[in-house]
């Protein structure tokens, strides 16, 4: 049975949620305020979190921030009334796998969960793969998550390092954004968020700006490729 850590102060939603995961089979564990929440991730082992932005205490975004720098690599899922392209990028580069815009779908969220879930497994197996990827100067370990353009260590959030290794496992071949988003966040977003431009913008400004060869590539219409020019 996978377990789920639930942090929301909302006791609508956490009724709401707890029941329905505990229908589908998950142990649900709830915290109602950061603090409380912050200790429970960091002292006990989950197959998911489950994290409100706005909670009384701590944030959902600091504490995702802190649990990865502490390297808790769980998948964290991000709750948000707040549905903007800024918010939406603000929890991602703490480190969420993922978001949901209050209100949501039930389904839709068991759907997110389970893409959740799936990736984990296909990074598992990555890992027993290609534990380097490189095109020219350019270097990412997989094990020991060190990026390094040129001789020289490149410090990516954990959203820019897996956009790096899609590219990286693609090179030479044009990805569309629907590739990227469904490859980095997992779900089909809507179309009209530009999350994709956002992060690739800065991926190029940390490993390609002030480096020769340019590495990252926009296609015009069609999306973008890492090779060399």
């Amino acid at each position: 049975m996978k377990k789920i850590l639930l942090i929301e102060d909302e006791a609508n939603v956490v009724n709401l949620l707890k029941r329905g995961l505990e229908e589908e089979g998950y142990d649900i564990s709830v915290a109602m305020d950061g603090v409380s929440g912050y200790e429970m991730a960091g002292n006990h082992t989950f197959d998911l979190m489950i994290i409100d932005i706005m909670l009384p205490g701590m944030n959902g975004i600091d504490i995702c921030r802190k649990l990865r720098q502490q390297k808790v690599t769980t998948p964290i899922l991000m709750l948000t009334a707040l549905g903007s392209t800024e918010n939406i990028v603000s929890g991602l580069d703490s480190g969420a796998d993922d978001y949901l815009v209050k209100p949501f779908n039930f389904a839709e969220l068991l759907a997110r969960m389970r893409t959740l879930f799936r990736r984990n497994l296909d990074s598992d197996a990555d890992f027993q793969q290609d534990k380097v990827l490189s095109l020219a100067d350019l270097q990412l370990n997989l094990d020991t998550k060190a990026v390094t353009r040129a001789g020289g260590a490149l410090q990516l959030t954990a959203t820019e390092f897996r956009l790096l290794e899609y590219l990286l496992r693609n090179k030479g071949r044009v990805l569309s954004r629907m590739d990227i988003l469904e490859y980095v966040w997992g779900v089909d977003f809507n179309m009209s968020t530009n999350v994709v431009d956002v992060y690739i913008n800065y991926l190029r400004k940390k490993a390609d700006k002030d480096f020769d060869p340019k590495l990252i590539h926009t296609v015009v219409g069609m999306g973008y490729v890492l090779k060399v020019a």
